[in-house]
């Protein structure tokens, strides 16, 4: 199981900067234009994966106060981007340096809406880095809304091809 979600982990790393490389060659006006799909923006859409990754580590660290730096984050795009970059690398330490009773673990935590949940650990690991999946999947989307032609494949055998 460890090695299925180290690979995971690092895979989430190295699609996420895939696409980042290709937004980051989109002007403001671009990542800030309203199109329809889960979140309004390219931007806001970014932003989401990054709240989600955040608030998941804080669950599994344990943090009781959730507060969450990416839910206020007004800053430029590429600062964004680093910081969801560098969450997703703990992500991936944090997998690499699990043992197997770290995986199984079964964690309480509650969800946005205060309610109370316990699963395993590497349910979680699952749910977070297909949750990234799903909106680089709509990114690709409104990159092609937006006229963008050239989009990098981010699809696993993709990234298992090249290790």
């Amino acid at each position: 199981m460890k090695e299925v979600l180290q690979q995971y982990a690092a895979y989430n790393v190295w699609a996420n900067q895939k696409i980042f490389d290709c937004l980051k060659n989109l002007s403001d006006g671009q990542l800030n234009k309203e199109i329809a799909s889960s979140f309004s923006s390219v931007y806001k859409t970014v932003q989401h994966m990054w709240v989600a990754e955040e608030a998941w580590w804080k669950r599994l660290k344990l943090v009781e106060q959730i507060e969450l730096e990416s839910m206020t984050f007004e800053g430029n795009f590429a600062d964004m981007v680093k910081k969801l970059t560098l969450q997703s690398a703990q992500w991936c330490d944090w997998v690499n340096g699990a043992s197997e009773t770290q995986l199984t673990h079964v964690f309480a935590y509650q969800n946005t809406k205060r309610e109370q949940f316990k699963q395993p650990v590497f349910e979680m690991l699952i749910h977070v880095f297909n949750h990234g999946t799903y909106h680089r999947g709509q990114l690709v989307t409104m990159l092609r809304q937006l006229g963008v032609e050239k989009i990098p494949s981010t699809d696993f055998i993709e990234f298992s091809r090249k290790k």
